[in-house]
C-alpha cells in the first residue's frame, strides 16, 4: 500500500511525540488525538491510516513509556522510518506492532508529502513520487513475526492458543 510520508527532524523526544500531560490516558484513540500536537498543530487530524513518519537521528529519545508509540499507532501511522532510534522507543514500537525502520537513504531522499510504499518482507521502501527504491536490513524472523501479528502480546497469545488448543 502506498501512503503519504510526514517528515520531521532529528532528536524528536517521546514527550514531543506525546506531551507528558496525557500520560494518564489509556485509550489509544484518546492518545492519538494529541500526537505531535505542539510540533505540528492539527497533525492527528491530517493522518490517513497507514501514513509513514520519516525522522532523522535519535528518534524517540526520552522516557521509556509506550504512550508515544501507542499515540502514533492509534493516529494511523503505519511505519516510522528514521536514521536512528532510541533503543527503548524502537523496542516499544516493535512490542506494539508498529514497524520502525532504519534507512538513512530513504530519509535523506524523501520529502514531506512524498508517496512511499514499504515492503517489510523484502526490506524495501519505494519512493513512488521520485521513482526511487531503498533497501533496509530485514528484521530477524522473530521480530517480523511480532510485527505481522500486531505486536508481542498478540504473538504470544497466538502461541498460547496453539498450545492450549
Amino acid at each position: 500500500m502506498t501512503n503519504r510520508c510526514w517528515k520531521i527532524g532529528d532528536n524528536v523526544a517521546t514527550d514531543e511525540i506525546l506531551p507528558s500531560q496525557y500520560m494518564t490516558l489509556t485509550d489509544i484513540k484518546e492518545l492519538a488525538k494529541h500526537v505531535l500536537e505542539h510540533s505540528i498543530p492539527g497533525f492527528a487530524g491530517k493522518i490517513k491510516n497507514g501514513d509513514i513518519l520519516i525522522a532523522g537521528t535519535n528518534m524517540g529519545y526520552g522516557s521509556s513509556r509506550e504512550h508515544a508509540p501507542l499515540s502514533l499507532k492509534g493516529a494511523g501511522i503505519g511505519f516510522v522510518v528514521a536514521k536512528s532510534f532510541s533503543r527503548l522507543f524502537y523496542r516499544n514500537c516493535i512490542n506494539i506492532g508498529l514497524p520502525v525502520i532504519t534507512c538513512t537513504e530513504a530519509v535523506d531522499q524523501s520529502d514531506d508529502g512524498d508517496m512511499l510504499t514499504v515492503d517489510l518482507l523484502n526490506g524495501t521502501i519505494s519512493n513512488d513520487t521520485k521513482s526511487k527504491i531503498f533497501k533496509f536490513e530485514s528484521f530477524p524472523e522473530f521480530l517480523l513475526d511480532y510485527l505481522l501479528k500486531g505486536g508481542l502480546i498478540n504473538s504470544l497469545n497466538e502461541e498460547r492458543m496453539k498450545k492450549t488448543g
